[in-house]
């Protein structure tokens, strides 16, 4: 049944990779098991590497040599590896030999509409440099972004600050707390023929916004002082592109994307010129877009800064949605 499911999957995706090989991709979700017959298992390709991932249950032996089969016999030449994240902190579980290892934590590079990006099946941290659900996203930001000014906020590894740069953006501004996240976007931007030069602000999100948007940060909060960040001019931004963690909380603010994102969402819109574009991720599969739209516009007449035009950027074809109602909304604001 498993050797069905990924059978299905990939004839199924056939004009998209086809579509995306003659755009200079080749990185793509090969499986999505959630709706394609294996919940909790993904196999996507980066370049030269194949990545399976189980997240809830780990695959036994026989599965894991079964999928591997399957894509020797497919796409042959490529790397496979194989990453049980099945606990409950959905780190990397699964040791390797010795030998597979070195193949995991091997730098590669993958590409993505032309766009090169740093890639390894395992590092520090849990998920791959690059989110493949938000192609979508960024092909649209490639779009929008030629001769603006971009701020590119919870930016991970900054694949939407490069394909803006690289789209022709007159200014690009990635704001990350981890460094070592910043450190790939980095490279990355290495990897590149740009134009610019995309500045990286390593700080609290909150502290960046509010510093930007004209709000001012305060040193000290009730008396106590407040974590080092840098200091920014106040800016706004053509296009802001918002793509928040699940929940994090630190000294500078909450970001909870179920119960109060518009706590994040209003110091984002505050960033952004009048007759600009801010571009929102929600990527919790429990709420619903429509209700998560109303908090949006609720929030934004609140601010005096009304949506004059929505539009939603639906994921592509390699994460299918039978009922429509994809895990990751985009919604695209005029503003």
């Amino acid at each position: 049944m498993l050797t069905d499911a990924l059978t299905a999957a990939l004839n199924a995706r056939e004009p998209l990779i086809n579509q995306l090989h003659n755009e200079s991709t080749d990185a793509y979700r090969l499986f999505h098991g959630s709706v394609e017959g294996a919940s909790g298992l993904t196999v996507d390709r980066y370049g030269n590497l194949i990545l399976a991932q189980s997240f809830h249950r780990a695959l036994s032996p026989a599965e894991r040599e079964k999928v591997e089969r399957f894509y020797a016999k497919h796409l042959p030449g490529l790397d496979f590896i194989y990453n049980d994240r099945s606990e409950a902190n959905s780190r990397v579980n699964n040791p390797l030999p010795a030998g597979l290892l070195e193949k995991a934590q091997q730098a590669r590079v993958a590409t993505e509409l032309g766009a090169k990006y740093l890639i390894q099946a395992r590092h520090a941290g849990q998920d791959p440099w690059l989110f493949l659900d938000a192609r979508a996203a960024r092909r649209r930001v490639m779009a929008e972004a030629a001769g603006k000014s971009v701020l590119n906020l919870f930016a991970y590894t900054c694949g939407t600050g490069l394909v803006a740069g690289l789209a022709g953006a007159s200014h690009v501004v990635n704001v990350d707390f981890a460094e070592s996240s910043l450190a790939v976007g980095k490279e990355n931007a290495r990897l590149n023929e740009l134009q610019l030069r995309p500045r990286f602000v390593k700080s609290d999100a909150f502290a960046a916004m509010r510093q930007y948007a004209g709000l001012g940060q305060p040193e000290r909060v009730r008396g106590k002082p407040m974590p080092p960040f840098p200091k920014l001019e106040p800016k706004q931004f053509d296009i802001v592109y918002l793509d928040p963690p699940r929940y994090a909380k630190s000294a500078f603010g909450v970001v909870d994307l179920i119960n109060d994102y518009p706590g994040v969402f209003k110091p984002a819109l505050l960033c952004t010129a009048a007759g600009g574009t801010l571009i929102c991720c929600n990527n919790v599969a429990q709420v619903e877009r429509e209700i998560w739209l109303d908090q949006l516009e609720r929030s934004a007449r609140k601010a005096g800064r009304p949506i004059r035009e929505i539009e939603w950027i639906t994921p592509e074809a390699d994460f299918p949605s039978p009922d429509g109602k994809p895990p990751l909304k985009i919604a695209l604001l005029r503003v």
